[in-house]
């Protein structure tokens, strides 16, 4: 039988950590598979940082970025791009993952010219259509036209088959974040960003924490901040380290609430394996990311979500993570919890991983050999 092509398309850092190990899991199959790697570029230089970490190469860069860019913008230049690549390359099959507007783009350009599409993460919900924006909205429309919806838990499966999808067209194949932060952490590790060589992990309870949301923006993040620098200038032996989004919004605020303080390490954007490696030895992490909220059960740190909702609710049930929403005083609270009471860090630390085993790529591309006919039977599921 030929191999079918391929066609793996995203544009964003966090597309690329959770779609690497999906390209790699493809590749150990090329009698199978031809697999084309297409980026937007609707991120840069931090989403060649991951390629790099996984030893990926894109055959095709779009290289739609530019500064100050607007989602309508995005959307038209990805649209366009992949029209012309996909007229071209005419792939059997198309990846796309998650909710950014790439994967959104490449899976209604795959419709428009009637090729089968693959929504890996397929099924999240926060059930509000501008938390998170545009993401909420973009998974969505993403599932709408595909072929083949991969959930990562029975919950996610559960949404879709409430919403009216087959229960045929569903596999749960755990979440593929788990797989990339599995084979991303070292025990011995050395930082790429020198700063983070210089922290004392063993005499210092680090706090690793991201922010970056649009629907942030303004007074939820000023809050946010604040707390944060009230959390380090009440515990002496804790340390921040905060990896600045490239946003200007976030920058400028960021800078202007929390730099100047001993205790708060502001630092440029670090690649994923540092990332990784730093929540591993992070005491917890405070965050308004969806991604993290996968991965910090993995290493069994506790979670203070920074928003007002979310599409990941397992966490929440299993006790991983803590949704504080923007409050200042809620933040403050839950996070001096954490650091004065050992019984809730525990109870927090401890909870069952309810994303994944390790092996949701490798259920991707056994599924997608069954679809083709290349093997006759499927995986057992994820549960």
């Amino acid at each position: 039988m030929q191999s079918k092509k391929i066609m793996v398309i995203f544009g964003t850092r966090p597309e690329a950590t959770k779609m690497c190990t999906v390209v790699n899991a493809l590749n150990k199959y090329p009698e199978r598979f031809d697999v084309k790697v297409v980026v937007t570029g609707q991120h840069k230089e931090q989403l060649y940082q991951v390629l790099q970490n996984f030893n990926l190469k894109p055959d095709i860069d779009l290289g739609i970025m530019k500064e100050n860019q607007s989602l309508s913008y995005v959307t038209s230049s990805a649209i366009s791009g992949l029209d012309s690549v996909i007229q071209e390359d005419k792939p059997d099959f198309i990846l796309v993952h998650g909710d950014t507007t790439t994967s959104f783009c490449g899976a209604l350009v795959g419709f428009y010219h009637k090729i089968p599409v693959g929504h890996i993460e397929a099924g999240l919900r926060s059930y509000e259509k501008y938390s998170p924006w545009p993401e909420e909205v973009n998974r969505r429309l993403v599932d709408v036209v595909a072929d083949i919806l991969f959930a990562p838990t029975a919950l996610s499966c559960e949404n879709l088959i409430k919403e009216g999808y087959k229960k045929e067209q569903i596999y749960i194949t755990g979440q593929t974040a788990i797989d990339a932060a599995m084979a991303t952490y070292k025990e011995e590790y050395l930082f790429n960003e020198p700063e983070l060589n210089k922290i004392d992990f063993e005499n210092s309870r680090v706090i690793t924490m991201t922010a970056h949301r649009r629907e942030n923006y303004g007074e939820p993040m000023r809050q946010m901040f604040t707390a944060i620098r009230r959390i380090a200038d009440n515990n002496p032996d804790v340390l921040i380290v905060y990896p600045v989004h490239l946003s200007p919004t976030v920058r400028e605020m960021a800078y202007s609430t929390l730099s100047g303080h001993e205790r708060i390490l502001l630092l440029e954007p670090i690649d994923f394996v540092d990332m990784l490696n730093l929540q591993a030895r992070s005491h917890f992490i405070m965050s308004d990311s969806g991604g993290l909220q996968e991965e910090c059960v993995v290493f069994h740190k506790p979670l203070v979500l920074m928003r007002d909702t979310t599409e990941r609710p397992e966490a929440i049930e299993a006790g991983a993570v803590y949704l504080a929403g923007t409050d200042e005083s809620v933040i403050y609270d839950v996070s001096m919890k954490l650091l004065t009471d050992s019984n809730f860090y525990n109870q927090m630390a401890t909870a069952r991983n309810p994303f994944g085993d390790g092996k949701a790529s490798e259920r991707i591309a056994h599924i997608l050999s069954q679809y083709f006919g290349f093997v006759d039977e499927l995986p057992e599921e994820f549960l």
